[in-house]
């Protein structure tokens, strides 16, 4: 079953980035990386969503991750916060009805067809 946009959990990651006062980027520490690896520490897979929130990136973040192919008008209308409608949660995932996510909806503040 596929969770909707805003309930999707995540992995918990560990990073360590600093900057100090009068620099101009940030400080990651000294790693040795295995030759050959695009991604050896996993950040550009980790942070994809961080670097390029797009609709389209997330589409095919969650289609990886969930193994369903997602609707991108779907995803784009929730990254332009209009109200969700039912036809937009059923897209989505077919399983869930838009008054299952009233709590989560009030809690984010997400505006409602329904509200």
């Amino acid at each position: 079953m596929m969770w909707p946009v805003c309930c999707l959990r995540f992995p918990v990651v560990t990073a360590c980035l600093w900057r100090e006062a009068g620099e101009d980027r940030w400080r990651v520490g000294e790693i040795e990386y295995p030759d050959g690896e695009s991604d050896p520490d996993g950040s550009t897979h980790l942070f994809a969503l961080l670097v390029d929130p797009s609709p389209e990136v997330f589409q095919r973040f969650a289609e990886d991750y969930y193994d369903v192919p997602v609707d991108l008008d779907a995803v784009r209308h929730v990254y332009a916060l209009r109200p969700l409608t039912q036809e937009v949660v059923t897209a989505l995932n077919a399983d869930l009805k838009l008054e299952d996510l009233a709590e989560d909806l009030a809690a984010s503040r997400y505006p409602s067809a329904a509200a």
